[in-house]
């Protein structure tokens, strides 16, 4: 299908099973590269988009330094943004708890910027969906942060996991960003390059 991308040995600079998923899921072949220690900080200036975007692009400028000619890297990240507060990944379970409680009966957004770089280029963009969380009990809350340890997930959960089957009431925009990447804006802008 892409076959302007044939030029390019894509790296996939992410640990996260869901986007080695994803993006296994456009039949694009790829590697995973991964590099140890990259700053996740961002200025506190920043807001919604602009947060996943600028992490996405500094993974992706760590990167450029060992990059060769032929190779085009995907980096990623994804944040829960509620009352213009990132809910990143929890540090405990009492966190977990404490954001999970936060998400009940309410709606959040789920960003991911995404950046595309090569050694000539970067392009990034920013997905965003909104979910909308019935009312958890604290049973339904402890139950899935002891059982499914959530504790590598922006906002302490999955929407594929158990959560997702009995908290999501409504989604609007891409479900696969909410997973992580979001596999249909990103097939069209490599499809642009």
């Amino acid at each position: 299908m892409l076959e302007n991308l044939k030029k390019y040995k894509i790296k996939l600079a992410s640990n996260s099973p869901r986007r080695r998923e994803l993006l296994s899921g456009l039949g694009i072949d790829y590697e995973v590269k991964l590099l140890p220690g990259i700053d996740e900080t961002y200025p506190d200036t920043l807001k919604g988009e602009e947060i996943p975007i600028y992490i996405a692009r500094e993974k992706a400028d760590a990167y450029r330094p060992s990059m060769q000619a032929d190779e085009l890297i995907i980096t990623a990240d994804t944040i829960v943004y509620i009352d213009g507060e990132v809910l990143g990944k929890p540090k405990d379970e009492e966190e977990a708890c404490q954001m999970l409680r936060k998400l009940s009966g309410r709606s959040h957004q789920v960003i991911t910027g995404v950046c595309l770089t090569t050694t000539e280029f970067q392009k990034s963009f920013a997905s965003v969906t909104e979910v909308t969380f019935d009312q958890l009990s604290e049973e339904d809350i402890r139950f899935y942060v002891e059982h499914y340890r959530p504790m590598d997930k922006a906002g302490s959960y999955g929407v594929q996991e158990w959560i997702g089957f009995i908290g999501v009431t409504g989604l609007k925009g891409s479900y696969f960003n909410v997973m992580g990447l979001p596999v249909q804006r990103l097939y069209q802008e490599l499809r642009k390059l």
